[in-house]
């Protein structure tokens, strides 16, 4: 039965990462799809790019938190096995959503929230990077991307488990994965500026 219950931990995380706030946010509110604007990513920082900070916040805290159930759900289903799996097939489900052709984030909401449900200190240091970075680099993807690499450095450093640490080192690995396009645009120089926008993307 632990295997059955492992297996749900990964469907119900997988299920609930698919739901993309972002999609539902610029859809139900703004009218529009966010993929089809700014960057064409779904996740909170195009939100804020495209429809203004508030819209970015709000996107970011229900993936936040969608993360965190899938976590909570796996934990009652299979402990800290269940409750790494959860969150990393949130993780995947937020990359590639079954209820959007598979077209969905970046993993950096999410990862956040993966960060926490392994230790409280991973989600701080890697938060305090992020908001550095951002501040010195004014771009989202080295902001983003910098915060991912302190996942991986908390998780060695902190992770009390064998399954914390791979899910530390999986959301790292996913999320640089993800911004792979961003890579290659900064090695060639055109990687834009992060400025939020105003509502209706005006």
């Amino acid at each position: 039965m632990t295997a059955v219950y492992y297996a749900l931990s990964c469907v119900l995380g997988y299920l609930l990462g698919s739901i993309s706030i972002s999609i539902l946010i610029s859809r139900h509110v703004f009218h529009q799809d966010v993929r089809q604007s700014g960057s064409g990513n779904a996740g909170a920082t195009n939100v804020a790019r495209v429809f203004g900070l508030g819209a970015g916040v709000l996107t970011f805290l229900g993936d936040f938190a969608k993360t965190l159930l899938a976590a909570w759900l796996g934990s009652l289903l299979g402990g800290v096995i269940g409750s790494c799996l959860g969150a990393a097939f949130a993780l995947i489900g937020h990359c590639f959503p079954v209820y959007y052709r598979f077209r969905g984030g970046k993993a950096v909401s999410a990862g956040a929230a993966a960060a926490l449900v392994i230790d409280w200190r991973i989600f701080v240091l890697a938060v305090a990077v992020f908001a550095l970075v951002a501040l010195l680099s004014k771009t989202a993807s080295v902001s983003s991307m910098s915060a991912a690499g302190m996942v991986a450095v908390g998780t060695i450093l902190f992770a009390p488990s064998t399954a914390q640490l791979l899910l530390g080192l999986f959301t790292c690995a996913l999320v640089l994965f993800m911004h792979r396009s961003n890579i290659r645009r900064l090695i060639a120089g055109t990687e834009p500026k992060f400025h939020p926008g105003h509502r209706h993307g005006k």
